[in-house]
């Protein structure tokens, strides 16, 4: 399998460009002609130069307006491609993309266009060169990848065949199984983009808005499914204008789209089976059955007041490590662990994060199984030295270098508690409030990180997204996504802040990046488990009176039940089958981290985003102010 980027698709100077697309692992390159044009170096010298990173130039492109011209500028034209073949051959590339004509003064017509591309390619025969043409969705007269097949079959010449863009083919609603009829030999290249659905015109959605295969909501995997049972074994190529990737950092989203393509190819090779194009062998995508644990990095100072808050959420210290000053607290199937060691990696995390969610330990099937698809996709092993009896636990790097383990009943990971773990015997006067389990976990990021983190989770576990919503904060909006598996065992909301006077953006600037925000557990009766958290001691976030008298407004509560929620402080929200959703607040530990509890029921499966904003102005008010020191 071979893959290649168009260096349009990243941000920097074409030397920058290079750099971030080789040490990706790419095989190739498209260079767009503004980044060539803009670079200061003879065609001779930047080919040599794709060719010292280890790349080749898979294409050279664009070439625009060219077939079903009027005179003179059909003459004009073949001048014109004349010049770019020359290019080419300083550059040392044999294939040149054409797209279909946008120009107000082309005259159309499918045999004219043919003829054209005919005679262009007896031209670039001589050159030994190969022209690809390709439809625009908002080509002039040819918008349909089945037009310009047909032009390419009228042209009747083996230096000339159809480039295939997924974006194009998509976006205009096209059956993609259409392209199953095309010969795969006639087929010259093929370019891949994904783009969340907007309604706004094709050429401005294009332009500014497509992303990596799988960070969008467009078909790509069918799309790639009918390429591929055309018998194509070419390279697979990205195609991605997108303003923030073009501000954003070039080797991270160099290796968010090679991870795409991976992924994209993985999936479609066990869909598809047979395919000429050879996919690289991973195990497939890993199913989770929970959250085994959670660990924070703290010293010994913050452990008490952290330590003091799981009392108060009717958590028990039940184990103590056997070499290590880790803590287990439990609740439920809640796993909490505090790690205060002076070395290791929880002590570097707490060193650069302060106290916070260093670790995350998930339960599935194969631990090592989970490894090796992860690093096949580009994931960063991770590895420490373990000591006596302690087990040598899988994992990998997580969002903002904390750590995911992998904990499995196959390879005896799942006997770590009994293995590391002296039993304590839990306080006498310890209360229970209810817990069961973990519900969500919450990670706040940069928000030109959230599609990178989005494509982790679900290109490596059997995961699916939901739609990206705006999560209003008095200071701006927060984009939020979240990632579940079918049963709910496992749920990631990804929370993208613009700026740091939002709340996420305060947290990401105190925590020095990425990290776990919140955790929620979740209970089966919520007003149970408030009563229990109030007899703990547990104050909850204060809540606006305005927003219960909305609330009333909204559903129509009974006075009694909406006196119960005002009560315990009790957001409420209900979906359109009736499901329920409940959201009870702790006040903030630290910077800005924070605890929810949740009660869903009748089936919802949302995350309570139209509380959202009332919850954020009530925590905010609780916030440090800026400039005041910490205590």
């Amino acid at each position: 399998m071979k893959t290649a980027i168009a260096t349009v698709s990243i941000s920097g100077d074409l030397k920058e460009k290079l750099v971030a697309i080789a040490s990706a692992g790419f095989d190739g390159v498209e260079i767009f002609e503004n980044d060539f044009l803009a670079f200061d170096a003879s065609p001779r010298e930047v080919g040599r130069m794709v060719r010292d990173h280890g790349l080749e130039i898979s294409l050279f492109q664009p070439f625009r307006d060219f077939e079903g011209m009027p005179e003179p500028q059909r003459t004009r034209a073949f001048d014109r491609a004349e010049r770019k073949f020359d290019l080419m051959q300083e550059l040392g590339t044999d294939l040149v993309l054409i797209c279909s004509n946008v120009s107000p003064l082309s005259l159309g017509g499918i045999d004219r266009a043919a003829d054209d591309l005919a005679e262009l390619g007896e031209r670039a025969a001589n050159r030994g060169i190969r022209i690809g043409y390709e439809a625009l969705a908002w080509g002039r007269h040819v918008s349909d990848h089945r037009d310009a097949w047909e032009i390419v079959r009228r042209a009747d010449h083996a230096n000339v065949g159809l480039i295939l863009d997924s974006f194009h083919t998509l976006a205009r609603k096209i059956d993609p199984d259409t392209i199953r009829s095309i010969p795969g030999d006639k087929i010259f290249f093929v370019q891949l983009a994904d783009a969340p659905k907007i309604d706004m015109d094709l050429l401005y959605w294009s332009r500014h808005f497509r992303n990596m295969p799988g960070e969008g909501d467009l078909d790509v995997t069918g799309f790639m499914r009918a390429v591929a049972a055309t018998g194509y074994d070419g390279t697979l190529s990205l195609e991605i204008f997108n303003d923030q990737f073009r501000g954003g950092s070039a080797k991270s989203i160099s290796v968010d789209g090679h991870r795409s393509l991976l992924y994209l190819m993985d999936q479609v090779s066990r869909l598809e089976p047979g395919i000429a194009i050879q996919v690289q062998s991973m195990p497939d995508r890993v199913a989770v059955s929970g959250v085994e644990f959670i660990e924070f990095a703290a010293t010994e100072a913050e452990t008490a007041e952290l330590s003091g808050m799981l009392q108060v959420l009717g958590f028990s210290c039940i184990g103590r490590h056997i070499s290590k000053n880790v803590m287990r607290w439990r609740q439920g199937d809640i796993n909490i662990v505090i790690n205060t060691e002076r070395k290791g990696f929880a002590h570097s995390s707490y060193v650069v994060h302060g106290v916070n969610v260093c670790d995350i330990g998930l339960k599935v099937a194969d631990a090592g199984a989970t490894v090796a698809r992860a690093r096949a996709l580009g994931a960063e092993p991770f590895e420490q030295p373990v000591g006596p009896e302690e087990l040598k636990i899988p994992a990998i790097r997580g969002a903002g270098g904390g750590v995911i383990h992998f904990i499995d009943e196959k390879s005896g990971l799942a006997a770590v508690w009994d293995q590391e773990f002296r039993y304590i015997s839990a306080a006498k006067d310890a209360k229970e409030a209810g817990l069961v389990r973990i519900d969500h976990i919450a990670e706040t990021m940069a928000s030109d990180e959230l599609l990178t983190w989005q494509l982790f989770y679900t290109s490596i576990f059997r995961t699916s997204k939901t739609p990206m919503v705006d999560v209003v904060d008095p200071a701006g909006l927060i984009r939020s996504q979240a990632i579940a598996n079918a049963d709910g065992s496992l749920r990631i909301t990804l929370n993208g802040a613009d700026n740091r006077r939002t709340l996420a953006g305060h947290f990401i600037s105190e925590a020095f990046g990425a990290a776990v925000q919140h955790l929620a557990f979740e209970t089966k009766d919520i007003f149970r488990t408030a009563e229990r958290l109030k007899q703990n001691g547990f104050t909850p976030l204060v809540i606006s009176p305005n927003y219960y008298d909305d609330l009333d407004a909204r559903f129509g509560l009974e006075d009694a039940f909406l006196d119960q929620l005002k009560l315990y402080g009790i957001l409420y929200d209900r979906d359109d089958n009736g499901g329920e959703y409940f959201q009870l607040y702790s006040p903030f530990y630290g910077e800005g981290f924070f605890f929810e509890i949740v009660d869903r029921r009748g089936g919802y499966n949302g995350y309570g985003a139209a509380n959202a904003p009332f919850r954020i102005a009530a925590q905010k008010r609780h916030l440090r102010a800026q400039g005041v020191p910490k205590a």
